[in-house]
Protein backbone atom coordinates (compact mmCIF):
# COMPACT_ATOMS: atom_id res chain seq x y z
CA UNK A 1 0.00 0.00 0.00
CA UNK A 2 1.35 3.40 -0.89
CA UNK A 3 0.82 6.20 1.60
CA UNK A 4 -2.52 7.83 0.92
CA UNK A 5 -2.31 10.72 3.39
CA UNK A 6 0.52 13.05 4.37
CA UNK A 7 0.62 11.52 7.87
CA UNK A 8 0.91 8.00 6.44
CA UNK A 9 3.77 9.23 4.24
CA UNK A 10 5.44 10.78 7.27
CA UNK A 11 5.17 7.51 9.22
CA UNK A 12 6.71 5.55 6.34
CA UNK A 13 9.51 8.11 6.04
CA UNK A 14 10.26 7.93 9.78
CA UNK A 15 10.26 4.14 9.59
CA UNK A 16 12.77 4.29 6.72
CA UNK A 17 14.92 6.63 8.84
CA UNK A 18 14.93 4.15 11.73
CA UNK A 19 15.90 1.28 9.44
CA UNK A 20 18.66 3.40 7.87
CA UNK A 21 20.01 4.26 11.32
CA UNK A 22 20.05 0.56 12.24
CA UNK A 23 21.80 -0.43 8.99
CA UNK A 24 24.41 2.34 9.43
CA UNK A 25 24.89 1.70 13.15
CA UNK A 26 24.02 5.36 13.78
CA UNK A 27 23.05 5.48 17.46
CA UNK A 28 22.52 9.27 17.46
CA UNK A 29 20.00 9.09 14.59
CA UNK A 30 18.24 6.09 16.14
CA UNK A 31 18.10 7.84 19.51
CA UNK A 32 16.43 10.93 17.99
CA UNK A 33 13.61 8.77 16.62
CA UNK A 34 12.81 6.54 19.60
CA UNK A 35 11.15 7.15 22.95
CA UNK A 36 13.09 6.60 26.16
CA UNK A 37 10.57 3.95 27.16
CA UNK A 38 10.74 2.00 23.86
CA UNK A 39 9.46 -1.57 24.18
CA UNK A 40 9.90 -4.50 21.83
CA UNK A 41 9.72 -8.18 21.12
CA UNK A 42 12.50 -9.31 18.79
CA UNK A 43 14.42 -12.54 18.16
CA UNK A 44 17.53 -11.32 20.00
CA UNK A 45 15.45 -10.93 23.19
CA UNK A 46 14.54 -14.63 23.20
CA UNK A 47 10.83 -14.12 23.83
CA UNK A 48 11.26 -11.45 26.49
CA UNK A 49 9.65 -8.01 26.39
CA UNK A 50 12.53 -5.51 26.29
CA UNK A 51 11.95 -2.11 27.89
CA UNK A 52 14.19 0.93 27.46
CA UNK A 53 17.25 1.57 25.34
CA UNK A 54 20.29 -0.20 26.89
CA UNK A 55 19.50 -3.52 25.16
CA UNK A 56 19.51 -1.79 21.76
CA UNK A 57 22.50 0.42 22.50
CA UNK A 58 24.62 -2.69 23.11
CA UNK A 59 24.29 -3.68 19.43
CA UNK A 60 25.02 -0.17 18.17
CA UNK A 61 28.17 0.08 20.32
CA UNK A 62 29.76 -3.23 19.29
CA UNK A 63 33.29 -2.69 17.99
CA UNK A 64 33.95 -3.07 14.29
CA UNK A 65 36.99 -4.70 12.75
CA UNK A 66 39.06 -1.85 11.23
CA UNK A 67 40.83 -4.33 8.91
CA UNK A 68 37.54 -5.39 7.36
CA UNK A 69 35.77 -3.14 4.89
CA UNK A 70 32.11 -2.52 5.70
CA UNK A 71 29.57 -4.62 3.85
CA UNK A 72 27.00 -2.82 1.74
CA UNK A 73 23.46 -2.96 3.16
CA UNK A 74 20.22 -2.14 1.38
CA UNK A 75 16.93 -2.21 3.26
CA UNK A 76 13.57 -2.40 1.50
CA UNK A 77 10.16 -2.00 3.12
CA UNK A 78 7.86 -4.40 1.25
CA UNK A 79 4.06 -4.33 1.36
CA UNK A 80 3.72 -1.61 4.03
CA UNK A 81 0.40 -0.94 5.69
CA UNK A 82 -0.05 2.22 7.75
CA UNK A 83 -3.02 2.56 10.11
CA UNK A 84 -3.74 5.78 11.94
CA UNK A 85 -5.20 4.66 15.26
CA UNK A 86 -5.78 8.23 16.43
CA UNK A 87 -4.37 11.71 15.80
CA UNK A 88 -1.37 10.77 17.95
CA UNK A 89 -0.87 7.03 17.39
CA UNK A 90 0.06 5.20 14.19
CA UNK A 91 0.90 1.61 13.33
CA UNK A 92 3.01 0.46 10.40
CA UNK A 93 3.41 -3.21 9.42
CA UNK A 94 5.60 -4.53 6.61
CA UNK A 95 8.16 -7.10 5.54
CA UNK A 96 11.71 -5.81 5.83
CA UNK A 97 14.15 -7.13 3.23
CA UNK A 98 17.82 -6.64 4.08
CA UNK A 99 20.35 -7.21 1.30
CA UNK A 100 24.03 -7.62 2.12
CA UNK A 101 26.97 -9.93 1.39
CA UNK A 102 27.76 -13.17 3.20
CA UNK A 103 31.27 -14.07 4.40
CA UNK A 104 32.16 -15.36 0.92
CA UNK A 105 31.05 -12.10 -0.72
CA UNK A 106 27.85 -13.53 -2.21
CA UNK A 107 24.67 -11.43 -2.07
CA UNK A 108 22.04 -12.56 0.43
CA UNK A 109 18.58 -11.23 1.25
CA UNK A 110 17.14 -11.73 4.72
CA UNK A 111 13.43 -11.09 5.36
CA UNK A 112 11.74 -10.29 8.66
CA UNK A 113 8.23 -9.21 9.59
CA UNK A 114 7.89 -5.98 11.55
CA UNK A 115 5.16 -3.97 13.21
CA UNK A 116 6.01 -0.56 14.67
CA UNK A 117 3.97 1.84 16.79
CA UNK A 118 4.58 5.60 16.62
CA UNK A 119 3.20 8.17 19.11
CA UNK A 120 3.05 11.91 18.51
CA UNK A 121 4.12 13.92 21.54
CA UNK A 122 4.87 17.63 21.57
CA UNK A 123 4.33 17.83 17.82
CA UNK A 124 6.92 15.10 17.03
CA UNK A 125 6.51 11.42 16.26
CA UNK A 126 8.50 9.01 18.45
CA UNK A 127 8.85 5.29 17.95
CA UNK A 128 7.44 3.59 21.07
CA UNK A 129 7.11 -0.14 20.32
CA UNK A 130 8.02 -2.74 17.73
CA UNK A 131 7.65 -6.44 17.15
CA UNK A 132 10.07 -8.13 14.78
CA UNK A 133 9.74 -11.78 13.76
CA UNK A 134 11.76 -14.01 11.51
CA UNK A 135 9.68 -15.77 8.84
CA UNK A 136 8.44 -19.23 9.71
Amino acid sequence: MAATTPVEGEILDLTRQILSAVAAGDWAAYRRLVADDLTCFEPEARGQLVEGLPFHEFYFKLPTDPARSPRPVTTTIASPVVKLLSDTVALVAYVRLTQTLDDAGRPVTKPCEETRIWRKTGGHWKHVHFHRSLPT
